[in-house]
This record gives structure tokens, sequence and C-alpha cells, in this order.
């Protein structure tokens, strides 16, 4: 239990950013389905989409230190990884 005002604050404080870490977690592994979706139904131009609003909500996860900068640079390779799939499925 925190004993002094400051601490109290502190405790405040890490539960507002654990919450805003799992909204970009979450947010992260639901663009990823809809990727990997999108991908299986070869929707080029929603797949495209989808790929950029992920790369950025990674980008920005990263930026807020949420996830490791390589573990967003893994994410990332992944997205493209499966952007090229769609392409050389044609």
């Amino acid at each position: 239990m925190a004993n002094s005002r400051q601490q109290r604050k502190r405790v405040v404080i890490a539960q507002r950013q654990r919450m805003e870490n799992l909204r970009y977690k979450s947010a992260i592994k639901t663009y990823f389905r809809r990727l990997r979706d999108s991908v299986a139904a070869k929707e080029e131009d929603q797949a495209r989409e989808i790929a950029r609003k992920l790369s950025s909500t990674i980008d920005k996860a990263a930026a807020k230190h949420a996830i490791h900068d390589n573990n967003a640079a893994r994410k990332k390779s992944k997205v493209d990884h499966l952007v090229q799939q769609l392409s050389a499925k044609e």
C-alpha cells in the first residue's frame, strides 16, 4: 500500500500507463488478424490499407515504449512479409 501522497499518485499514473499499453497491444493484435484475413481473401486494397494502419500503430506503440523497439521491428517485418505474400499469389 502506498504511504505517501506521491506514491499514491504514481499508482494512478502507472495504472493509466498499463491501460494505454494494453490498448496499443490489443489494437496491434486486431490489425494483424484483419491483415491475415484480408491476405487470405486476396483483398489487396483492403490489406494494404490495414498494413498502413498497422505499421503506424506499431510505430506509435514503440515510441511510447508500450513495446520494445526490436519487437516493433519484428512486427513490421511480419507485416511486410504478409503484404508481399499478397503480391506473390497473383
